[in-house]
């Protein structure tokens, strides 16, 4: 593909695929506890908060490892910075397979893959920016977006299948295998960048980190942004944590819960797969953010009331559509406005606010569910009333610069 001032490389899409391989792998080494919770309690005679931080530890460390690796991809390279992060998650993926029967160690194990989840996670519009034009980066975007929630998804789906089968200690070694070989597979084919830049020279120059850093803390337009995936964030990783306490009282089953905590990953997948390209199509940003955030406020509200199973898938897949649909759009209109700073420092605070806002959101929807019925009901409108809150906001943005049509 060919334009008038610059070209488009084919290999692109090489690059976009070991780089959503390697995502892929990493969030199905992060979820893989949840869906056989009550297996893991059982066989390391632990309790359910200790088997809980096996996940939640990826929010926790990504708080103190976010910025220093935005650091390293933006000063070293995307291949380097991209290629620790696929290390630590094969080598660490591996260990976890190696040490399955200690959960000392299995928990060892599991930081050392969230330490390598930043520098995967906060390459994305890097990537879509050194590979692709402006006019296929969100879509590029999305389709690194939706490799994280296809980890989950297959995570969901697979382990819970491979450990009835085979038992936990053998799936955790079928997945440590994965992850090298996949570890393996991105350093083997991943460039550092094409031979030509694909966009104009004036739409690629990037200021140098820190300046980049405290030029984007400058941004104004930039704490609007932030303040909407704090908030979209927290409810994504609150709600998905705790769907089953969610819909538990209201008389649904472990199993409809988990039904429905899998439509809302699939209305993501649809969601971003769909809106980017659509964003990219008809230059526009700020309005796909805004129209996000009303179909979030809708789905939320279905999944906060809803006592029909139906109605609730239906509220499920809404909500998964709009709310991870606004990630990847967010993600390239952030990395848009705080142009010439890199995008791994845009990227790498969003993510940042929405994990901090997670361990937040997961610990005060406990705190505050009614300590007798168990209904997580008024957290829950809260989280409706912040929804509206960042709508508003969302107001105020400027379209990105970057857009042909303002």
């Amino acid at each position: 593909m060919e334009q008038t001032a610059f070209k488009v490389y084919k290999y692109r899409w090489v690059m976009l695929s070991v780089y959503m391989l390697i995502v892929i792998v990493n969030q199905l080494l992060w979820i893989t506890f949840a869906p056989v919770t009550t297996t893991a309690i059982e066989y390391y005679h632990v309790s359910d908060i200790q088997i809980g931080l096996l996940s939640m530890s990826f929010m926790i460390v990504f708080v103190f490892f976010s910025i220093p690796a935005s650091w390293v991809i933006d000063a070293y390279g995307l291949k380097l910075g991209v290629g620790i992060g696929a290390v630590l998650t094969g080598i660490f993926g591996m260990m976890r397979g190696l040490v399955a029967d200690n959960y000392n160690l299995l928990l060892v194990a599991q930081i050392g893959i969230a330490i390598g989840q930043p520098f995967l996670l906060n390459a994305i519009t890097k990537l879509a920016a050194r590979w692709f034009p402006i006019s296929e980066r969100a879509m590029a975007s999305g389709l690194g977006t939706l490799a994280m929630y296809i980890g989950v998804l297959v995570g969901m789906l697979l382990t819970p299948y491979l450990t009835a089968e085979y038992g936990l200690l053998q799936m955790l070694y079928i997945y440590g295998v994965i992850a090298v070989v996949v570890a393996f597979i991105f350093i083997l084919f991943a460039k550092e960048r094409p031979k030509s830049a694909p966009c104009h020279a004036h739409e690629e120059a990037r200021s140098l980190v820190w300046d980049g850093l405290r030029d984007t803390l400058r941004n104004k337009n930039f704490y609007w942004l932030l303040l909407i995936f704090f908030v979209g964030l927290g409810i994504f990783n609150s709600v998905t944590t705790w769907i089953e306490d969610i819909l538990r009282p209201r008389g649904f089953t472990a199993e409809q819960a988990g039904y429905t905590g899998g439509m809302m990953i699939m209305g993501g997948i649809l969601g971003a797969l769909i809106m980017p390209i659509l964003s990219d199509r008809l230059q526009k940003r700020k309005l796909f953010i805004i129209i996000a955030l009303v179909g979030c406020i809708a789905g939320l509200t279905g999944v906060t009331f809803a006592n029909n199973y139906s109605l609730l898938l239906v509220s499920g897949l809404v909500l998964g559509f709009f709310l991870l649909s606004a990630g990847p759009i967010g993600f390239q209109y952030g990395a848009e406005i705080t142009y010439p700073a890199s995008e791994g420092t845009s990227n790498g605070l969003m993510i940042l606010a929405g994990q901090i806002s997670g361990i937040a959101f997961i610990f005060g929807m406990e705190y505050f569910k009614n300590p007798l019925t168990r209904s997580m009901t008024t957290p829950l409108v809260v989280m409706i009333g912040l929804s509206v809150l960042i709508l508003l906001a969302s107001f105020k943005l400027k379209e990105s610069p970057f857009m042909k049509n303002e």
